[in-house]
């Protein structure tokens, strides 16, 4: 039976990935990659030679099918994004969906755990994490005000990915949302440039503006409304 296995990979630094991802990956026939280019230099590092097939969200239904047909020849393969667990805010969870359609019990699906941007922010935050509520990016314009008003009507902590194009204006938008909400945004985490901000979405605002070289990079902001 071929295999497929889920492979998380660093957010930011490398000597995050786990001694069996590492072994995972050299041991498959072919890795699939969000971008061969970011990936190889994690293979690279770790003297990895495993062949590499880009799989990514613009990828057509002739892709998945390659994938469907190697599969069927009983190669091994592993899945891979450019940082953290695949399927996570992350098109891998539509392949599997289809492979789960498509192969049913030909292949056997099989996480290897690691980084996530979720867990580790989660991990420093000081918020509640017994229930939490993560929604990933949020959309640009349709829906956005709709999903802002759950943010700040949810109980339960609230995670959320933002590019630096749009840090500023979430901030603004949560704001005026819920000016006493209690956040904390980690900027470029595990990287060199790591950053962590707490307070209000106000007083976390005026910190990254301070300096131009804060609102580089990619941010998680996690949210917790309570007044506690």
């Amino acid at each position: 039976m071929a295999k497929l296995y889920i492979v998380a990979t660093p957010i930011g630094n490398l000597e995050d990935v786990t001694l069996r991802a590492l072994r995972t990956l050299r041991e498959v026939d072919f890795i699939l990659c969000e971008d061969t280019r970011v990936t190889k230099r994690l293979l690279s590092k770790y003297e990895t030679t495993t062949p590499t097939i880009s799989y990514h969200q613009h990828s057509g239904e002739a892709k998945v099918n390659k994938i469907i047909e190697l599969l069927k020849q009983d190669k091994d393969l592993a899945l891979v994004t450019d940082a953290g667990t695949p399927g996570i805010s992350d098109p891998g969870n539509k392949l599997i969906a289809e492979l789960i359609e498509k192969l049913g019990r030909e292949v056997e699906i099989i996480p290897i755990p690691g980084p996530s941007a979720v867990t580790t922010s989660l991990s420093i935050s000081g918020f509640s994490t017994d229930r939490f509520l993560f929604l990933g990016f949020l959309p640009h314009k349709k829906g956005r005000q709709t999903m802002i008003n759950e943010i700040v009507q949810s109980k339960q902590t609230v995670i959320i990915y933002e590019s630096c194009h749009r840090i500023q204006k979430f901030l603004k938008e949560l704001n005026t949302a819920n000016e006493k909400a209690s956040i904390m945004v980690g900027r470029e985490l595990t990287k060199m440039f790591e950053s962590v901000y707490r307070g209000s979405p106000e007083e976390v605002l005026q910190e990254l503006q301070s300096n131009k070289k804060n609102l580089k990079g990619e941010f998680v902001v996690v949210i917790s409304n309570k007044s506690s």
